[in-house]
C-alpha cells in the first residue's frame, strides 16, 4: 500500500517534477521553507516571470502549494513545498511510447541528479568539519530477493527516511542532508 505522502505520478507530473529548474524550485521550497517568485528568482538567478512560469507549472502538477496566509497583501504570492513524494515506474506507462520515453528519461534524470548530489558533497566536504566527513556515508550490498521482498525493502527505506523527514533535527548544528537509495537488479 502507497503511504498518503506517496502518489503515483501521471506522465504531466513526471515531465514537471524533472526539469532542471523546477527540480531546483522544489528542493529550494523543500529545504529552506515558503518562498515568493522574487525570492526565488534572487536564489537562483532566474528572472522572475521564468520562476513564476514554472511555478505555476509545478503547482498545476500538485507538487507545490500556494500559502496564502504568508501574504502581506493580495498581490504577494507565497508558494510552499506540497510534501508529496512521487512513485513511478516505466511499467506504469502500460506500453504507451510518449509515456515509456517520459519515464525512462525522468528516471535516467533521477540517476543524474543523485550522482551530482554525491560530487557537489566530494567538492564541497573540505567546508564542513569532521563529524560531518565522517558522518556522510555511501552503501552498496549484493542481495538475492524476488521482486516482493525487493519492494519490502523499499518501502522500509522509505518509511525510514519519512520519519526522519516528519522529525527533523532542531540542533543549531544541523544542516540539510541528501538521502537517496536505489535498489535494481543488476550483474556483477
Amino acid at each position: 500500500m502507497t503511504p498518503a505522502n506517496r502518489r503515483p505520478a501521471d506522465p504531466s507530473v513526471i515531465a514537471a517534477i524533472h526539469h532542471p529548474l523546477r527540480r531546483r524550485l522544489i528542493d529550494l521550497l523543500g529545504v529552506e521553507g515558503p518562498a515568493t517568485a522574487s525570492q526565488l528568482a534572487g536564489r537562483t538567478g532566474e528572472l522572475v516571470g521564468n520562476i513564476s512560469h514554472h511555478l505555476k507549472v509545478l503547482a498545476v502538477a500538485g507538487v507545490i502549494e500556494e500559502a496564502p496566509e504568508l501574504a502581506k497583501d493580495r498581490r504577494e504570492r507565497w508558494w510552499r513545498s506540497a510534501r508529496s513524494s512521487w512513485t513511478w515506474s516505466v511499467a506504469d506507462a502500460g506500453g504507451e511510447p510518449a509515456r515509456e520515453l517520459i519515464a525512462t528519461v525522468s528516471e535516467e534524470r533521477n540517476v543524474t541528479y543523485h550522482a551530482d548530489k554525491v560530487r557537489q558533497w566530494f567538492e564541497a566536504r573540505h567546508e564542513y568539519g569532521e563529524e560531518w566527513v565522517r558522518a556522510a556515508f555511501a552503501t552498496d550490498s549484493w542481495l538475492t530477493l524476488t521482486p516482493e521482498r525487493l519492494t519490502e525493502l523499499s518501502d522500509r527505506i522509505r518509511d525510514l527516511i519519512q520519519e526522519y523527514y516528519e522529525d527533523p533535527s532542531d540542533d543549531s548544528s544541523a544542516v540539510p542532508v541528501y538521502v537517496f537509495a536505489h535498489g535494481v537488479p543488476a550483474r556483477p
